[in-house]
């Protein structure tokens, strides 16, 4: 076994990764980056670029569907799923080649493939073949889709979301657990393509929304076009001829069983840590396994090793990946003089029909941090001009301000251009724009964001009758 010794080692080639490692090279260090599977990102590979194209394909067949309502008669629609799929991968494997060459880019005496475990807080073992000795370490490895092992038990047809994207036609029928983002993107964008979809949701959760209002919103959206199961969990998955039997259950305890092609686990995704042998770097962890660190540095304690991306579990995003590891990366170049580096506000989007983004402080993170110190202002899309020109009048958007100081907090929303809305509100945030300041800016018309300015100006009404002991928040925990 050879025994290699290098500044900074980076554990992960994804986002977090490579963005670690061009830091700690700008820093000036010697960086090596070790990679136990195939080069390229969650992201390109099976995240976001591949469920667009799926979701793309999708929105092309709704249009054709619903073009009738505008008096545009298409004639028959003709969904072909092996040409939906062949586009989906070769337009991934296109971004994944992207990927690939940056990394192969990197001088080869800065790469090691192989898993990769602690010994010691300054020392790994990749393999069989390698000892890595460094100085500071960056935890990048990304996560990997939860599959309970009950399910998994039933064979091959019951799968996670990474494995849509290497079918080479579309199923007859999907059971999609999970009401999270990728759940609802997936199940969504395959009905429209002419899949049999039901989607099973443990609770009344909608993507990322904490609102009551918004999510009451969006679960009547979502009803409008789907076979949603809230409050219904899979008890049961057999393997069925060709496919699955899954047998589902509600609150009521009445249990149903129904046949299914696939059942996709859509239930969230496990940060990959716990084949790292942590507990050999003398780190404290958390429940989960997952080292303490701060999220301003992405330290870990007052150690040299530092945690970026999924693996940390916080916002489990690519720009916040990107971030996380470019801010690990520098600091592991400067060690022992550790700063705190820019984290962005909050922005995450959900490119269901309608869009769903949460943007700043979410109404629940609000409902601790300023407890019957904020106002809240809506819009409904419903009879929203350009909203309903477009035949997209659903949804509603709720905007939080602080009393006294006026100061926009943050939003929820389900509806049309959540993604560019998103975008203007969350600028707003970390500008610390005003309310006020927010209603001086230019609105065009007709454009949906004239909905965001009627939110604001309910906002602002609010903001200017500050009741004397009020506090918007409900009570959102479980009923007995």
């Amino acid at each position: 076994m050879k025994t290699v010794r290098t500044e900074v080692a980076i554990i992960g080639a994804g986002t977090a990764g490579m963005t670690g490692y061009r830091a700690a090279k700008a820093g000036g260090k010697q960086a090596l980056l070790i990679e136990s599977n195939v080069y390229g990102t969650t992201c390109a590979r099976v995240g976001c670029m591949p469920s667009k194209l799926l979701i793309s394909a999708a929105d092309a067949a709704h249009t054709l569907h619903t073009a009738a309502d505008f008096g545009v008669h298409a004639g028959d629609v003709r969904i072909d799923g092996k040409a939906v799929m062949a586009r989906v991968r070769s337009e991934r494997d296109r971004f994944v080649g992207f990927v690939v060459d940056s990394v192969e880019a990197y001088p080869a005496e800065d790469k090691l493939r192989g898993h990769a475990r602690f010994l010691s807080p300054t020392r790994l073992q990749i393999d069989d073949h390698t000892v890595v000795e460094a100085e500071r370490f960056v935890i990048a490895t990304g996560s990997t889709p939860i599959v309970p092992d009950e399910w998994r038990a039933a064979g091959p047809r019951v799968i996670d979301s990474d494995a849509v994207f290497d079918w080479d036609d579309l199923p007859e029928s999907v059971a999609v657990a999970g009401t999270g983002v990728i759940g609802l993107e997936l199940g969504q964008s395959l009905h429209r393509l002419g899949v049999r979809v039901t989607i099973f949701g443990r609770g009344g959760s909608v993507a990322q929304l904490s609102d009551p209002e918004v999510l009451d919103v969006a679960r009547s959206a979502l009803l409008d076009e789907l076979d949603v199961r809230f409050k219904t969990k899979v008890v049961k998955v057999e393997q069925q001829g060709d496919g699955l039997a899954v047998t589902s259950e509600d609150t009521n305890g009445d249990q149903q069983t129904e046949h299914f092609s696939y059942l996709l686990a859509a239930i969230g995704r496990r940060p990959n840590v716990h084949h790292l042998r942590m507990e050999n770097t003398g780190l404290q962890r958390d429940h989960h396994g997952i080292p303490l660190f701060n999220p301003q540095t992405m330290q870990c304690g007052a150690s040299a090793i530092f945690i970026a991306g999924d693996a940390n579990n916080d916002r489990p995003q690519l720009p916040e990946a990107a971030d996380h590891g470019r801010i690990a990366g520098e600091n592991a170049a400067r060690f022992p003089d550790v700063h705190p580096g820019l984290r962005r506000t909050p922005l995450a989007i959900s490119f269901t029909e309608p869009q769903i983004a949460t943007m700043g402080a979410s109404y629940s993170e609000l409902c601790i941090t300023h407890a019957g110190r904020f106002a809240v202002g809506k819009v409904s899309f419903v009879n929203q001009g350009r909203s309903r020109v477009m035949l997209q009048n659903k949804g509603m958007l709720r905007v939080y301000a602080e009393y006294q100081s006026g100061r926009f907090l943050g939003a929820e929303m389900i509806g049309p251009r959540a993604e560019n809305i998103g975008h203007l509100l969350s600028w707003a945030v970390q500008a610390g724009l005003t309310v006020d300041a927010m209603l001086d800016m230019p609105f065009y018309h007709p454009v949906v964001e004239e909905g965001v300015r009627s939110a604001l100006r309910d906002l602002a009404h609010h903001l200017q009758h500050e009741p004397a002991h009020d506090c918007p928040c409900v009570d959102c925990t479980p009923a007995p």
